[in-house]
């Protein structure tokens, strides 16, 4: 479930590559709380060849966060899209609720748009066929969202919280959901349920070898049924380097798919190219980027 908090839109706009390695103060800070200052991490690494590119550990190993591209090489955009559902809405699902929007997939397949989405286990396992087609399609990649799609840090748009000693293992737990599904090649991307964060979770998550994924445009696409505003929301937004998020979940976004048929066209006759995440986080990489601290906390709540 998502509820879209606009006014914390302007937390995500704060520098060229904006790489967040200690999120908060003190390790149970509230989300939203000032950043301390952090280097960023100075390079990517891939560990082979065919590996998507990841960030560097931040200091003391904790989990590096992406926000943006490079602002000052090449017009790319990232459109992001959460597959969101949380691990109790089976019942929902069964009484006939769609999470799924398979016709939004179709129309970036039909533009040729890649795409990253972040799923939470719990869809995967409730449409193991439709993640198995994301996951096997070049155009796109599957990236994670946590298992249960509770929140990460005490206090996030009134998610359930996930204990600090499980999240990894909630983490990992949708990883093997993508297995189970067919997903053969998910990338080790997460993003945080509700874009809530703090240092506990950066650490929390560190040996897992994640870069963690935030936004620096808020599509407005939760719960809206004007797409027009939606498509008007990201236009405004969108900068060299965008991750923008959206969501293909028909009852959470059902404007989704209708505005991406504006959006799409309007930004490619700007000089925008859609990229994955990866591509971003690779180029950020090989052209020696560096960033700057930023807020931790939520962007977006799904709660």
């Amino acid at each position: 479930m998502i509820t879209l908090v606009r006014r914390s839109a302007a937390l995500c706009a704060l520098g060229v590559l904006t790489t967040v390695l200690a999120g908060c103060s003190g390790d149970t800070a509230a989300p939203g709380h000032p950043g301390r200052p952090a280097r960023p991490p100075a390079a990517t690494t891939a560990p082979s060849p065919s590996a998507p590119p990841t960030l560097a550990p931040g200091p003391a190993g904790l989990t590096p966060v992406f926000m943006n591209g490079s602002r000052a090489h090449g017009r790319t955009v990232a459109l992001t899209f959460d597959a969101d559902m949380t691990a109790d809405q089976g019942p929902r699902a069964a009484a006939g609720e769609k999470f799924d929007n398979p016709a939004l997939v179709a129309t970036l397949r039909r533009l040729k748009v890649p795409a990253t989405f972040f799923m939470t286990g719990r869809w995967a396992d409730e449409y193991p066929a439709q993640a198995k087609d994301i996951g096997k399609d070049p155009l796109f990649e599957v990236a994670n969202h946590s298992y249960s799609h509770h929140a990460f840090t005490g206090s996030c748009y009134g998610l359930p919280a996930v204990p600090a000693p499980r999240m990894r293992a909630d983490m990992q737990r949708a990883f093997d959901a993508f297995r189970r599904a067919g997903v053969e090649r998910a990338v080790p991307y997460f993003r945080f349920p509700g874009g809530c964060y703090d240092r506990r979770a950066l650490r929390a998550l560190a040996p897992g070898g994640v870069t963690a994924v935030q936004w620096d445009v808020v599509s407005g696409d939760a719960f809206a049924t004007d797409s027009a505003a939606v498509t008007r929301q990201v236009l405004e937004g969108v900068r060299p380097g965008s991750v923008v998020v959206m969501h293909c979940t028909r009852s959470a976004a059902p404007a989704t798919e209708r505005a991406l048929r504006t959006i799409v066209p309007k930004l490619r006759e700007r000089g925008f190219r859609f990229v994955r995440v990866s591509e971003q986080i690779g180029s950020a990489g090989a052209a020696g980027a560096t960033g700057t601290a930023a807020t931790a906390g939520p962007v977006e709540g799904h709660g």
